[in-house]
Formats: structure tokens, sequence, C-alpha cells
């Protein structure tokens, strides 16, 4: 298989389960509650080792205890963290995630102590030895010196963006991957309701390759000028829990094309899997009676 990088954030997750979203100002009791690694970097590479990749993660991990739960997952996942930045000082971003039964919707307060990973510690990595590098769409600048980089340097070797939030100038990075993968709420950022009509918008010229993910709607992908593909979600099926759906759409995208599959079949193997995650809380066994129906 495949050795595959990504470049992004690790986190702690502390996951609530409540039976519906709590009033402000009132007291509700959690049915279920755990903490684990978060991260979509992680989470994506989480997914790949389990699609039977070798993966590696670039990002800053600080010496503080909090890093031990992101480590001894990582772990878990034989993920490889050589390529890491590791500080003395500071803290691991944590985000406390309330998980709402009545709707499987997941909200987030962020918290983050950590500085971001630069192109410093990327350029000091031997890319030879990938067959896929996979970047967080954030920390701009740095992310923009390090796809220049990666093409000047790499000219051959895939790489894929998230774009998942707005962040400023953004869009300056579009035309460096290969692939780019947007979220509804970045499209809806942009004044877009509608994932095909986002996808024209920002494809105009035809050159970019662009996946768009839009909930229970299903995905959208806009290949080199070809017609826009919609790829359905699977039909009634029991949602548990939608978070890191969006990562394992990625994860599945990245392995389809690693394996030769088109376009549009990659699309609908990456869709197929984040639905079937959503069937199950947390990434662990997510191949567990999952079949791809081409």
């Amino acid at each position: 298989m495949a050795t595959i990088l990504a470049v992004g954030i690790a986190t702690v997750d502390i996951i609530n389960t409540v039976e519906r979203y709590p009033y402000e100002d009132s007291e509700t009791r959690a049915s279920h509650h755990r903490t684990t690694r978060g991260g979509n970097a992680t989470n994506t590479l989480s997914v790949l080792s389990q699609l039977d990749h070798h993966c590696h993660w670039a990002g800053t991990l600080i010496d503080e205890p909090d890093s031990q739960v992101i480590s001894q997952n990582l772990a878990q996942y034989n993920i490889n963290t050589a390529a890491c930045k590791r500080l003395a000082e500071g803290k691991m971003p944590t985000s406390y995630i309330t998980h709402n039964l009545q709707t499987a919707s997941r909200t987030i307060v962020h918290h983050r102590d950590c500085p971001e990973y630069g192109f410093d510690s990327f350029r000091q990595i031997n890319l030879s030895s990938f067959d896929w590098i996979h970047f967080e769409g954030r920390n701009i600048n740095e992310t923009e010196r390090m796809l220049t980089y990666l093409k000047q340097t790499h000219p051959n070797l895939p790489c894929s963006l998230e774009v998942e939030k707005i962040r400023p100038n953004i869009e300056t990075l579009f035309s460096l991957p290969d692939w780019l993968f947007f979220s509804k709420d970045y499209a809806i950022s942009q004044q877009h309701h509608d994932a095909t009509r986002f996808l024209n918008n920002i494809n105009q010229d035809k050159t970019l390759s662009a996946t768009c993910t839009w909930g229970e709607k299903g995905a959208w992908l806009s290949h080199q000028g070809h017609d826009i593909s919609h790829q359905k979600v699977t039909n009634e099926i029991p949602i548990i829990d939608t978070l890191a759906a969006g990562d394992t759409f990625n994860a599945g995208f990245i392995h389809s094309q690693l394996q030769g599959m088109t376009a549009r079949d990659s699309l609908s193997f990456a869709t197929q899997l984040a639905c079937h995650k959503c069937t199950r809380s947390g990434l662990e066994s997510i191949l567990t009676d999952f079949t791809f129906q081409s």
C-alpha cells in the first residue's frame, strides 16, 4: 500500500453525549462521556491506516499530559510522528464536543495554545518517500510555502487540501494542490447554498479538481472541466455519529485515487465510506461490515 503524509493538527476531544441539546443556563446530564484524540488530519490518517496505508503525521506535539492521549491513540493506528515538531511549553488543542442524540449533531467549543506547524519543519522531511501528501486548510501563509515547495521539488507527487472553514486568504491556496476537498460550511460561507453552483463558481476556468460534501444530500465532484457529478447518500441509514465524517470522506477519496479508481468512482467510494462511518460512534474498526457498491 501507499505511504501518506498529512499536515495539520491533533486535538484532545472531550465528548459528552446528551439526549437533546441543552438550553442556555441549564444543567444537563450526559448519557455517555469519552476522551479521545481528534483533529482533521489525524482523523483522516486513522481511516487511511485501517485501509492498510503507511501513515505519517506532521504537526506540533507539546510535552504536557494531554499529549499522552494523542500519542497513545496515534500509536494504536500505527501513525508515525517522526515529522512532528516537539515543544516544551504550551497546551495541546482541546475540543469540547456536545453530541446530540436527538439530531446526531455535534457542537464544538475549541481551545488552543499551540503553535502551528511551519514551513521550516516541513522542508526537513524527505518527501520522496511519500506517495500522497494531504494538508489541512489552515496556517495559510506557511501552507502556501509548503505547497509551493512541494510542487517545485516534487511536481509529480499528488497532494490534496481540505477546505473546511473560511480563513483569511485561503483562496490563494486553491491553484496549488491536485485535489481540493470543500465542506458544506465553506460553500455556504461563500453565499452558495447549492454544491453545484458553488463548484461552478469556484472552478470557472475548469482547471481545478474538487469535491464538495453536503451532509445528508451527498457529495459533488468537479474534475478538469467534466460535467459535475453527484453521489447520493445511502438511503435511510441510521445516523449515530457524524463527527469525522468529512475526514473519513477525504480518506476514502485519497485511498481510491491511490488504487487507480476514476474520479467518479472515488466520489462514490468516499461517500459510501463516510455514510458508513455515520452509523457508528468514533473511527475504530470503521471497515467492519463495510462493502463498496460500485
